[in-house]
C-alpha cells in the first residue's frame, strides 16, 4: 500500500481559512526545480523579481496574496470588529472570570489583589490618566528598583483623584514594574464598595503599624501627610502646602530604614475649584467638608465631572534614612527637621513646575 499523507488538524491549507503558511520540503535538484518553476510560472511579475533580488523570503508575492484573497484567507468580520486577537482576549477574560467565581486567586494580608488590580482597576483608570488628564511623569527612576520606599506627596483636588493617578504612574512607568501601596484615611475604609475596592487595589489604613509592615516587606508605600486639610482647601490656597502633621511618616521611615521620596503633583488643584464649604451639610453627612464649586451641586451629578486639566507628577531624589541609629526614630528634633526638609522640597518643586507650565489645560 502506498504511504498515506497525513494532514495535521492545524494546517491552514486543509481548512482553507486564515493566512497560508510557507512550508519547505525535500530539496530537489537545481535543474528539476528550475523546470518546475518555468512550467508553473511562465511570466514573472516585476514585484516578484524585486522580491527575489532582495533575497527576502518572508516578503509576500502577488500570486500568494491573490490566492489568499480567493480562498477567503483575509480577516473575518469578528477580526475586523474586535481585533485580530479577539479569541485570545475572550479566552483570557473567561479564564479570569472562572478564577473569580471559584475563588482561585490570591490576596495578601492587607487584602491586595494583584490580578484584579492589573486586569480591572488599572485599565479602568488608565484612560483618565492618559487621555483625560494627560499625565506627564518625571523622575520615576528615583523610586528604587528593590526594597521599601516611602513616597510622600502633596494632596489636593477635593476628591482624591491624585492618589489614583499616582498609583497608575508608578504601575505603568516604573522600569521595575513596582506597585504603589497608598495609606488612606479612615473615611475611605468606612464607605461601602469603596472600602473593598481600596483594599483590593493595595491601599490600607494610614497608621504607623501598617506603614512599617509594608515598608519592611519591601513595598513602595505612599502617604499624603496633608490629609483632608490639603484635599479640601479652598481654591484661593491652591498649591500652598498645609501642615504635614507631627512627622509620623518620618518616624516610620526611620524605623524601616526606607528612603523617603518627595513627590509633587501639579494639575489636581484645578479639577474642582472649591469656592465654598457647606459645613452644615458636611456635619449632617459625616464628611470633613462638603465642597461648593462652580458646577457642584448646581448641575447635580454632572457637576462631579472633573475638569480636564493637564497634570505633571515629579518624583524627587530620595532622602536616605538607613544611616541613622535606631534611636533616631524617637528624636523629635530630627523628625521635625526631616519633615520640614521633605515639605520644603515638595513646595519648591511645585513652584518650579507652575512656572514651567504653559496653561492649566495644555
Amino acid at each position: 500500500m502506498a504511504d498515506a499523507k497525513v494532514i495535521p488538524f492545524d494546517d491552514d491549507r486543509a481548512r482553507g481559512t486564515g493566512p497560508r503558511r510557507r512550508t519547505t520540503g525535500r530539496k530537489r535538484p537545481a535543474a528539476d526545480a528550475g523546470a518546475q518553476a518555468a512550467r508553473q510560472q511562465p511570466a514573472e511579475s516585476p514585484l516578484s523579481a524585486v522580491q527575489e533580488a532582495s533575497g527576502d523570503p518572508e516578503a509576500p508575492d502577488e500570486a500568494e496574496a491573490e490566492t489568499e484573497a480567493q480562498e477567503g484567507g483575509g480577516p473575518g468580520l469578528l477580526d475586523r470588529l474586535l481585533g485580530g486577537d479577539w479569541d485570545r482576549k475572550a479566552a483570557h477574560g473567561l479564564s479570569f472570570l472562572r478564577r473569580r467565581l471559584t475563588g482561585d486567586y490570591e490576596v495578601d494580608e492587607f487584602g491586595y489583589d494583584g490580578e484584579l488590580t492589573d486586569q480591572v482597576l488599572m485599565p479602568l483608570f488608565r484612560p483618565l490618566y492618559e487621555k483625560y488628564f494627560r499625565v506627564e511623569v518625571k523622575g520615576i527612576e528615583n523610586i528604587p528598583d528593590t526594597g521599601g520606599a516611602l513616597v510622600v506627596c502633596n494632596h489636593s483636588g477635593t476628591l482624591p483623584w491624585d492618589g489614583l493617578m499616582l498609583q497608575v504612574a508608578v504601575h505603568d512607568h516604573h522600569p521595575a514594574d513596582r506597585t504603589l501601596r497608598l495609606l488612606g484615611a479612615d473615611l475611605v475604609f468606612k464607605l461601602p464598595v469603596i472600602n473593598e475596592l481600596a483594599r483590593k487595589g493595595g491601599h490600607t489604613l494610614a497608621c504607623s503599624e501598617d506603614a512599617q509592615r509594608l515598608l519592611e516587606r519591601g513595598e513602595v508605600t505612599g502617604v499624603m501627610p496633608e490629609g483632608f486639610k490639603g484635599l479640601g482647601k479652598p481654591f484661593s490656597e491652591r498649591y500652598k502646602l498645609q501642615r504635614f502633621g507631627r512627622g509620623g511618616f518620618v518616624s516610620t521611615a526611620l524605623k524601616a530604614k526606607a528612603p523617603i521620596v518627595p513627590c509633587s503633583i501639579v494639575g489636581a488643584e484645578e479639577i474642582y475649584p472649591m469656592i465654598g464649604n457647606a459645613k452644615t451639610v458636611a456635619r449632617l453627612l459625616g464628611f470633613p467638608y462638603f465642597p461648593v464649586t462652580p458646577t457642584f451641586p448646581w448641575l447635580g451629578p454632572l457637576g462631579a465631572v472633573p475638569l480636564p486639566t493637564k497634570w505633571t507628577i515629579q518624583f524627587g531624589e530620595p532622602i536616605p534614612t538607613d544611616g541613622y541609629p535606631p534611636e533616631a526614630a524617637e528624636d523629635p528634633m530630627l523628625m521635625f527637621n526631616l519633615t520640614d526638609q521633605v515639605r520644603e522640597t515638595i513646595q519648591h518643586t511645585l513652584y518650579k513646575l507652575l512656572v514651567q507650565r504653559r496653561s492649566v489645560f495644555f
